[in-house]
């Protein structure tokens, strides 16, 4: 579900009909935030990326046919 608010006067303003029941808690998050990672998560990131480029440098890859082919096939 989305829904949408703005901005005004330094208050989050919802003017979207909704079946949520009253005293619902909604968490808002903009539109543009970044990302939402913290340390650790950005070092896993930043790890997997690393090895990613080993196996591109290694020649380690697959044809993205091939592996759609062979899970069609089972």
């Amino acid at each position: 579900m989305t829904i949408k608010a703005r901005v005004q006067s330094g208050r989050l303003v919802v003017d979207e009909p909704t079946d949520l029941p009253d005293g619902t808690e909604v968490e808002l998050l903009p539109l543009d935030p970044g990302d939402w990672l913290d340390d650790a998560d950005r070092a896993a990131l930043h790890n997997a990326l690393a090895q990613s480029e080993d196996d591109v440098a290694a020649g380690r890859l697959l044809d993205a046919q091939d592996v759609f082919a062979r899970l069609r096939s089972h």
